[in-house]
């Protein structure tokens, strides 16, 4: 090869939404069963490295911010919180901007449609601060699944 290989920061979102009646309904009603799968997704979910450029960068970094909602119905992505590029100054880096915009962006929605759905938000942060919409981040990922899982009704 000639020629260079550039080194970045990169902030990735992700977000997934699962149906948990639909789930437990494709299930034929195995509520037991649905929980096992829910709990195997999230880690999953949080697990997963995208592939790219592994060979020359091996950017195996886990999420430095996890967020999750248990709710009745409804469904809000947090992708807007990046309509403008979120970049690093002042001394503050990408990942705390990229945070600071998805608790703005959670605070926009929750006060223009309302909570009553919601019955529980919840999050794990590398940086472990408080945040003004979302409140006080849970200790671990585990906890934090465990607390999701808790949470959900898993009645068929």
């Amino acid at each position: 090869m000639i020629g260079t290989v550039e080194y970045n920061s990169a902030c990735f979102y992700r977000y997934s939404n699962v149906d948990l009646g639909q789930l437990i309904a494709n299930l034929k009603g195995d509520s037991a069963l649905a929980r096992r799968t829910l709990e195997a997704f999230l880690h999953a979910s949080i697990d997963a490295v995208p592939s790219g450029k592994q060979n020359s960068t091996a950017a195996q970094n886990p999420p430095s911010f996890v967020m999750m909602v248990v709710r009745d119905s409804g469904l809000w992505s947090l992708a807007n919180a990046f309509l403008s590029p979120v970049r690093p100054g002042d001394g503050v880096d990408l990942m705390h901007k990229s945070i600071d915009q998805i608790d703005a962006q959670w605070n926009g929605l929750a006060r223009m449609y309302g909570v009553k759905s919601i019955k529980d938000v919840s999050f794990a942060s590398l940086d472990a601060r408080e945040l003004p919409s979302l409140g006080k981040p849970i200790a671990t990922v585990d906890k934090l699944i465990a607390r999701a899982l808790e949470t959900a009704k898993f009645a068929a």
